[in-house]
């Protein structure tokens, strides 16, 4: 009988789809790694469970332990379904422009959630950053994760996705792109593949109002670039250590409207249903598209699942109050 023993055995493998209408105009052929067919539905549960499994083999995870974490919701949700099985308490830290599902999806999976807000600086003690640390140092017995540092994160993604995508794509692939936030996906994937052949490319894509951009240009962290921005998952106020910026040959930087309108578009024109992210890098590769050659194999990963998003992208009304409306010619 062929069964996993748990849902966490269920992590990876995730399948590679060629994608079609969306991107005729680039000559190349374009692969997604559509991350949403993990259990918790989206490429982080690779990473919190290898978080998880480093921390109790060096003893800073202990039996009945409470597992704390500023998350977008995605890491939430891997390090919620390991902590069930593995019998550990989780409290997820969020801020608050978040999509409610993300919330709602935690709560349902056992975790509490500590929602903080948004338009405040990484140090100001309401921040998530901030938030997270104290309940850690508060809390008994507890293991804060801080997967923006954690080496496991990066190392998740050398160890799983990069060796995936290189036997998926028989070392043909010439082009990796994917969003950025903490940066274990690109900087994991990124360094196993450029060890396979170095003359693969590492594209990052950014949002406006994160310093990624302009900082792997110039090395300034500029806090002028720094606003409030509405895409969710991609982009920071702050430079993880999870990002090796050695391995990126560029970032491009696409619009809020954009990554919304073209979150829609992957549902409508590839019956793929994915979150803001994936929006965001199906853009920034049409942006790019002077890139590639008739010859490329570009793969683009999507982060997450379009449910996460029914109240925001997915919702007419919201697009509308945001003037995510798309421009006809």
């Amino acid at each position: 009988m062929n069964y996993a023993k748990n849902i966490l055995e269920t992590i990876g493998n995730t399948p590679l789809v060629k994608l079609n209408k969306i991107v005729e105009d680039i000559d190349a052929l374009v692969l997604a790694k559509v991350e949403t067919f993990n259990p918790g539905n989206s490429v982080k549960d690779r990473m919190a469970l290898k978080m998880i499994e480093d921390a109790e083999a060096d003893g800073r995870l202990k039996p009945g332990g409470t597992i704390i974490e500023g998350t977008s919701g995605n890491t939430g949700m891997g390090l919620a379904i390991a902590a069930i099985i593995k019998g550990y308490k989780l409290i997820c830290v969020m801020a608050d422009k978040q999509s409610k599902e993300k919330v709602d999806i935690l709560r349902a999976v056992g975790a509490e959630v500590v929602v903080c807000p948004t338009a405040v600086e990484p140090e100001d003690p309401r921040s998530y950053y901030s938030v997270s640390k104290r309940l850690a140092e508060e809390t008994p017995n507890a293991w804060y994760v801080n997967q923006y540092d954690n080496p496991s994160n990066a190392k998740a993604h050398y160890e799983s996705t990069g060796p995936e995508i290189w036997k998926q794509t028989e070392g043909k692939i010439t082009h990796f792109v994917v969003g950025v936030g903490t940066g274990g996906t690109i900087s994991g994937v990124g360094k196993y593949l450029k060890e396979q052949n170095p003359d693969i490319k590492v594209w990052g894509i950014d949002t406006y109002g994160s310093v990624f951009k302009k900082y792997h240009e110039t090395g300034i962290f500029d806090e002028n670039e720094i606003y409030p921005y509405i895409t969710e998952g991609i982009g920071e106020d702050i430079l993880p250590k999870n990002v090796d910026f050695s391995i990126i040959d560029g970032f491009v930087k696409v619009t809020d409207k954009d990554a919304a309108i073209y979150t829609q578009k992957l549902a409508l024109e590839e019956g793929i249903f994915v979150g803001n992210s994936a929006g965001a890098a199906t853009k920034g590769l049409l942006q790019m598209k002077e890139e590639f050659k008739k010859d490329d194999v570009v793969v683009v990963l999507f982060h997450d699942h379009g449910s996460r998003y029914v109240g925001k992208m997915f919702n007419p009304e919201w697009m509308k109050e945001h003037d995510f409306v798309e421009d006809k010619e």
